[in-house]
């Protein structure tokens, strides 16, 4: 690693730090000890600067928030997925409150309201109109709090950006994370202001990397959406990789090991996206990095830098 790698910093945006793979539980079934303690030992050692945990649910926030509390660098989000949209439906009120108080009381470890927006592409989960009705609602939150959005959105430009638009005045900027897009809808986020966040999933088909291209470098912000949205070797922009780390599959995985357990992403594996959107952009590499890290520092840390 040379001296200027060394010294860039990351910020991952969207680490699901509370999915029960970094307890070794996979689909139910146990295969190894817990290590997120080494999962995250390894993202410290290799640049990370801080992590946002991403809260999809009133519980899942509460567990992010939790995690949050055992390293001054990790902070949280709080809200409510579009696809879990349906726990608001018995007590609208009551869940919104619920919310409310987990910001109100962690406003040192809280930094954006979501994971929220609308998702077209798993209509089976959670409704359309249930969506949009809740997504709506939880946008007053960001002016309440003064606090960014962290927003979800598969195939749902249009309404999203007519709702951000019709709350404009609730809206304390945002991320649109893992986007995956057209350029077209592209454009319409980024008329609005908001930043845009690219990981493995963002990048899995020749248009993607097209698209990532049109990013302007000062709204462009990175994570890894972990334990998913890994770059696959199958994935176009993998040639760019240059950083590889050794893996092995789940069941042979050891905590003490240097491994990583293939097939699940982890904090570390960031780098991976930078090196494609560098490659891509044709842009020095670490001062990528660096607009990268101001731009999210802007967003979600100017009251805690």
């Amino acid at each position: 690693m040379n001296r200027m790698s060394s010294l860039r910093k990351y910020i991952d945006i969207g680490a699901n730090l509370t999915d029960e793979m970094y307890q070794g539980v996979y689909h139910g079934s146990k295969k190894h000890q817990p290590d997120l303690e080494k999962v995250l030992a390894r993202s410290w050692a290799n640049g990370m600067d801080k992590m946002i945990i991403t809260g999809g649910s009133v519980t899942d926030s509460k567990k992010a928030i939790d995690l949050s509390r055992t390293d001054s660098r990790l902070f949280a989000t709080v809200g409510c997925h579009p696809t879990r949209c349906t726990e608001f439906v018995a007590d609208p009120e009551s869940y919104l409150n619920d919310l409310r108080r987990l910001v109100t009381d962690n406003k040192d470890k809280v930094v954006a309201i979501g994971e929220c927006g609308l998702d077209y592409e798993r209509l089976h989960f959670c409704e359309k109109d249930v969506q949009l009705k809740y997504f709506e609602i939880q946008l007053q939150l960001s002016r309440e709090f003064n606090l960014p959005l962290f927003l979800h959105c598969r195939a749902a430009a249009d309404d999203l950006v007519e709702i951000l638009s019709r709350n404009k005045d609730n809206v304390v900027g945002g991320v649109v994370h893992s986007f995956d897009g057209p350029e077209e809808a592209l454009n319409k986020i980024l008329a609005m202001g908001m930043y845009i966040g690219i990981n493995g999933c963002s990048l899995r088909t020749e248009e993607n990397l097209e698209v990532a291209l049109k990013i302007p470098r000062d709204r462009l912000m990175i994570e890894t959406d972990c334990p998913w949205c890994e770059v696959k070797q199958t994935h176009p922009g993998f040639k760019h990789v240059a950083t590889k780390f050794p893996s092995v599959k789940k069941e042979k995985y050891s905590v003490d090991s240097k491994n990583q357990v293939k097939g699940r992403n982890e904090p570390v594996n960031i780098v991976h996206v930078l090196e494609i959107l560098a490659a891509l952009r044709k842009e020095n590499i670490d001062e990528l990095a660096n607009a990268i890290y101001e731009n999210t520092n802007r967003l979600f840390f100017s009251n805690n830098k």
